[in-house]
Protein backbone atom coordinates (compact mmCIF):
# COMPACT_ATOMS: atom_id res chain seq x y z
CA UNK A 1 0.00 0.00 0.00
CA UNK A 2 2.24 2.50 1.47
CA UNK A 3 4.56 0.97 -2.15
CA UNK A 4 1.29 2.48 -4.23
CA UNK A 5 1.42 5.65 -2.26
CA UNK A 6 4.80 6.33 -3.26
CA UNK A 7 4.52 5.58 -6.92
CA UNK A 8 1.35 8.01 -6.98
CA UNK A 9 3.03 10.85 -5.67
CA UNK A 10 5.54 10.35 -8.06
CA UNK A 11 3.23 10.39 -10.75
CA UNK A 12 1.45 13.58 -9.14
CA UNK A 13 4.79 15.31 -8.88
CA UNK A 14 5.59 14.77 -12.15
CA UNK A 15 2.64 16.22 -14.03
CA UNK A 16 3.14 18.79 -11.76
CA UNK A 17 6.83 19.37 -13.13
CA UNK A 18 5.49 19.19 -16.26
CA UNK A 19 2.88 21.91 -15.62
CA UNK A 20 5.70 24.21 -14.38
CA UNK A 21 7.69 23.76 -17.08
CA UNK A 22 5.30 24.58 -19.53
CA UNK A 23 4.50 27.47 -17.89
CA UNK A 24 7.97 28.85 -17.83
CA UNK A 25 8.64 28.23 -21.66
CA UNK A 26 7.01 32.14 -22.19
CA UNK A 27 9.48 33.73 -19.69
CA UNK A 28 12.12 31.84 -21.13
CA UNK A 29 11.12 32.72 -24.63
CA UNK A 30 10.97 36.91 -24.00
CA UNK A 31 14.42 37.25 -21.09
CA UNK A 32 15.91 33.65 -20.84
CA UNK A 33 18.69 34.96 -23.44
CA UNK A 34 21.11 33.90 -20.88
CA UNK A 35 19.96 30.48 -21.47
CA UNK A 36 19.64 30.01 -25.45
CA UNK A 37 23.22 28.55 -25.19
CA UNK A 38 22.12 25.71 -23.15
CA UNK A 39 19.17 25.22 -25.74
CA UNK A 40 21.20 25.38 -28.33
CA UNK A 41 23.93 23.10 -27.12
CA UNK A 42 21.21 20.75 -26.11
CA UNK A 43 19.79 20.57 -29.99
CA UNK A 44 23.72 19.81 -31.17
CA UNK A 45 24.32 17.27 -28.48
CA UNK A 46 20.43 15.58 -28.80
CA UNK A 47 19.97 15.87 -32.67
CA UNK A 48 23.02 16.79 -34.62
CA UNK A 49 25.05 14.43 -33.02
CA UNK A 50 22.40 11.81 -33.37
CA UNK A 51 22.66 11.85 -37.17
CA UNK A 52 25.05 9.36 -37.87
CA UNK A 53 23.27 6.71 -36.01
CA UNK A 54 19.66 7.41 -37.21
CA UNK A 55 21.12 7.66 -41.02
CA UNK A 56 22.81 4.06 -40.44
CA UNK A 57 18.98 2.77 -38.89
CA UNK A 58 17.06 4.47 -41.04
CA UNK A 59 18.90 2.99 -44.23
CA UNK A 60 18.93 -0.27 -42.77
CA UNK A 61 15.40 -0.16 -42.05
CA UNK A 62 14.28 1.25 -45.32
CA UNK A 63 16.32 -1.75 -46.89
CA UNK A 64 15.50 -4.80 -44.77
CA UNK A 65 10.86 -3.31 -45.17
CA UNK A 66 11.83 -3.65 -49.00
CA UNK A 67 14.09 -7.15 -49.21
CA UNK A 68 11.71 -8.74 -47.37
CA UNK A 69 8.20 -7.26 -48.39
CA UNK A 70 8.96 -6.89 -52.55
CA UNK A 71 8.80 -10.80 -53.01
CA UNK A 72 6.21 -11.32 -50.58
CA UNK A 73 4.19 -8.66 -52.50
CA UNK A 74 5.18 -9.91 -55.88
CA UNK A 75 3.78 -13.67 -55.20
CA UNK A 76 0.29 -12.31 -55.06
CA UNK A 77 0.69 -9.47 -57.66
CA UNK A 78 0.56 -6.45 -55.26
CA UNK A 79 3.65 -4.93 -55.07
CA UNK A 80 1.86 -1.42 -55.27
CA UNK A 81 1.82 -2.15 -51.16
CA UNK A 82 5.25 -1.84 -50.76
CA UNK A 83 5.32 1.97 -50.51
CA UNK A 84 2.08 1.37 -47.81
CA UNK A 85 4.51 -0.96 -46.40
CA UNK A 86 7.41 1.93 -45.99
CA UNK A 87 5.55 4.64 -45.08
CA UNK A 88 3.54 2.47 -42.40
CA UNK A 89 6.77 1.17 -41.13
CA UNK A 90 8.81 4.10 -41.14
CA UNK A 91 6.95 7.15 -41.04
CA UNK A 92 4.01 5.93 -38.99
CA UNK A 93 5.25 3.31 -36.80
CA UNK A 94 9.18 2.43 -36.01
CA UNK A 95 10.12 6.18 -37.31
CA UNK A 96 9.02 7.76 -33.98
CA UNK A 97 9.87 5.49 -31.44
CA UNK A 98 13.23 4.33 -32.70
CA UNK A 99 14.11 8.45 -32.64
CA UNK A 100 12.75 7.94 -29.21
CA UNK A 101 15.02 5.54 -28.49
CA UNK A 102 18.41 7.03 -29.64
CA UNK A 103 18.14 9.97 -27.63
CA UNK A 104 17.43 7.74 -24.69
CA UNK A 105 20.37 6.66 -24.74
CA UNK A 106 21.97 9.28 -25.50
CA UNK A 107 20.46 12.20 -23.53
CA UNK A 108 18.10 10.71 -21.01
CA UNK A 109 21.36 9.22 -19.17
CA UNK A 110 22.89 12.45 -19.79
CA UNK A 111 20.63 15.43 -18.61
CA UNK A 112 19.95 13.56 -15.69
CA UNK A 113 23.39 12.99 -13.95
CA UNK A 114 24.13 16.65 -15.47
CA UNK A 115 21.47 17.83 -13.23
CA UNK A 116 21.87 15.25 -10.10
CA UNK A 117 25.22 16.86 -10.10
CA UNK A 118 24.25 20.42 -10.12
CA UNK A 119 22.02 19.30 -6.96
CA UNK A 120 25.03 17.55 -5.29
CA UNK A 121 27.89 20.25 -5.45
CA UNK A 122 24.68 23.07 -4.96
CA UNK A 123 24.67 24.51 -8.08
CA UNK A 124 21.07 25.08 -7.97
CA UNK A 125 20.84 26.30 -4.21
CA UNK A 126 23.25 29.13 -5.89
CA UNK A 127 20.70 30.35 -8.34
CA UNK A 128 17.80 29.97 -6.20
CA UNK A 129 20.10 32.47 -4.16
CA UNK A 130 20.59 34.72 -6.68
CA UNK A 131 17.20 34.97 -7.63
CA UNK A 132 17.44 32.69 -10.78
CA UNK A 133 14.58 30.04 -11.47
CA UNK A 134 16.33 26.83 -12.11
CA UNK A 135 12.86 25.39 -13.78
CA UNK A 136 13.55 28.55 -16.22
CA UNK A 137 17.21 28.41 -16.75
CA UNK A 138 17.72 24.90 -16.27
CA UNK A 139 15.07 22.71 -17.11
CA UNK A 140 12.97 24.27 -19.80
CA UNK A 141 15.73 24.78 -22.51
CA UNK A 142 16.61 20.98 -21.83
CA UNK A 143 13.07 20.45 -22.10
CA UNK A 144 12.40 22.42 -25.53
CA UNK A 145 15.92 21.40 -26.88
CA UNK A 146 14.84 16.96 -26.25
CA UNK A 147 11.67 17.77 -27.73
CA UNK A 148 12.68 20.18 -30.79
CA UNK A 149 15.64 17.52 -31.68
CA UNK A 150 13.02 14.85 -31.70
CA UNK A 151 10.69 16.37 -34.02
CA UNK A 152 13.67 17.10 -35.62
CA UNK A 153 14.80 13.53 -35.67
CA UNK A 154 11.93 12.53 -36.21
CA UNK A 155 11.24 13.73 -39.72
CA UNK A 156 15.15 13.64 -41.01
CA UNK A 157 14.56 10.06 -39.90
CA UNK A 158 11.62 9.48 -42.37
CA UNK A 159 13.35 11.17 -45.41
CA UNK A 160 15.99 9.32 -44.56
CA UNK A 161 15.05 6.24 -44.92
CA UNK A 162 12.25 6.57 -47.41
CA UNK A 163 14.83 8.29 -50.06
CA UNK A 164 17.74 5.13 -48.66
CA UNK A 165 15.51 3.11 -49.86
CA UNK A 166 15.54 3.98 -53.29
CA UNK A 167 19.20 3.27 -53.18
CA UNK A 168 18.35 -0.39 -52.18
CA UNK A 169 15.61 -0.46 -55.18
CA UNK A 170 18.28 0.12 -57.73
CA UNK A 171 19.50 -2.95 -57.05
CA UNK A 172 16.98 -5.36 -57.58
CA UNK A 173 14.38 -3.20 -59.65
CA UNK A 174 15.64 -0.27 -61.32
CA UNK A 175 13.30 2.63 -61.60
CA UNK A 176 12.91 6.15 -62.54
CA UNK A 177 13.15 8.24 -58.94
CA UNK A 178 10.62 10.53 -60.38
CA UNK A 179 8.22 6.96 -60.60
CA UNK A 180 9.26 5.83 -57.02
CA UNK A 181 9.07 8.88 -55.19
CA UNK A 182 5.72 9.83 -56.86
CA UNK A 183 4.05 7.24 -55.67
CA UNK A 184 5.52 7.42 -52.23
CA UNK A 185 3.84 10.84 -52.70
CA UNK A 186 0.77 9.88 -53.40
CA UNK A 187 0.68 6.92 -50.55
CA UNK A 188 1.70 9.60 -48.17
CA UNK A 189 -1.59 11.45 -46.10
CA UNK A 190 -1.79 13.78 -43.92
CA UNK A 191 -2.88 11.55 -41.76
CA UNK A 192 0.77 9.29 -41.71
CA UNK A 193 2.23 13.10 -41.20
CA UNK A 194 0.04 13.91 -38.12
CA UNK A 195 0.44 10.88 -36.33
CA UNK A 196 4.02 11.26 -36.60
CA UNK A 197 4.45 14.47 -35.36
CA UNK A 198 2.22 13.92 -32.51
CA UNK A 199 4.29 10.80 -31.48
CA UNK A 200 7.71 12.60 -32.00
CA UNK A 201 6.76 15.88 -29.80
CA UNK A 202 5.05 13.52 -26.86
CA UNK A 203 8.16 11.28 -26.76
CA UNK A 204 10.32 14.51 -26.65
CA UNK A 205 8.35 15.46 -23.67
CA UNK A 206 8.21 12.22 -22.20
CA UNK A 207 12.26 11.82 -22.24
CA UNK A 208 13.12 15.74 -21.43
CA UNK A 209 10.60 15.99 -17.97
CA UNK A 210 11.47 11.92 -16.46
CA UNK A 211 15.46 12.69 -17.01
CA UNK A 212 14.88 16.37 -15.71
CA UNK A 213 12.67 15.16 -12.88
CA UNK A 214 15.12 12.28 -11.82
CA UNK A 215 17.98 14.69 -11.93
CA UNK A 216 16.70 17.41 -9.44
CA UNK A 217 15.60 14.05 -7.11
CA UNK A 218 19.03 13.50 -6.17
CA UNK A 219 19.41 14.50 -2.12
CA UNK A 220 23.10 13.94 -0.75
CA UNK A 221 25.05 11.17 -1.86
CA UNK A 222 26.94 11.09 -5.09
CA UNK A 223 26.41 7.57 -5.61
CA UNK A 224 22.58 8.23 -6.46
CA UNK A 225 23.37 10.02 -10.19
CA UNK A 226 24.33 7.01 -11.65
CA UNK A 227 21.31 5.49 -10.14
CA UNK A 228 18.71 8.21 -11.10
CA UNK A 229 20.53 8.05 -14.82
CA UNK A 230 19.50 4.32 -15.12
CA UNK A 231 15.82 5.33 -13.68
CA UNK A 232 15.46 7.94 -16.57
CA UNK A 233 16.42 5.46 -19.34
CA UNK A 234 14.24 2.59 -17.59
CA UNK A 235 10.85 5.07 -17.61
CA UNK A 236 11.10 6.80 -20.96
CA UNK A 237 11.70 3.56 -22.88
CA UNK A 238 8.20 1.89 -20.69
CA UNK A 239 6.32 5.36 -20.76
CA UNK A 240 6.73 5.86 -24.33
CA UNK A 241 6.25 2.45 -25.47
CA UNK A 242 3.11 2.60 -23.64
CA UNK A 243 2.22 6.01 -25.42
CA UNK A 244 2.59 4.82 -28.87
CA UNK A 245 0.73 2.13 -27.96
CA UNK A 246 -2.22 4.52 -26.80
CA UNK A 247 -1.46 6.54 -30.18
CA UNK A 248 -1.27 3.93 -32.40
CA UNK A 249 -4.68 2.88 -31.34
CA UNK A 250 -6.48 6.12 -31.15
CA UNK A 251 -5.41 6.28 -34.60
CA UNK A 252 -6.45 3.03 -36.24
CA UNK A 253 -9.69 3.50 -33.81
CA UNK A 254 -10.38 6.96 -35.38
CA UNK A 255 -9.42 5.69 -39.01
CA UNK A 256 -11.63 2.76 -38.46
Amino acid sequence: MRFRILRLDSVFYTLGFFARTLGGIGNFVFRGQAAYRILIMQILFTFVEALGIASMLALGIGAAVYVIGMPLLLTISQERLIYSLLITIITRELGPLLTAFIIIARSATAIATEIGGMVISHEVEAYISVGVDPIEYLAVPRFLGVTISLFLLNIYFSVFGLAGSFLVVQFFNPMPAEYYFDMLLQTLSIHDIFISIIKSVSFGMIIAVLAITNGFSVERASTEIPIVGLKSVGASFAWCIIVDVLLSALYYTALG
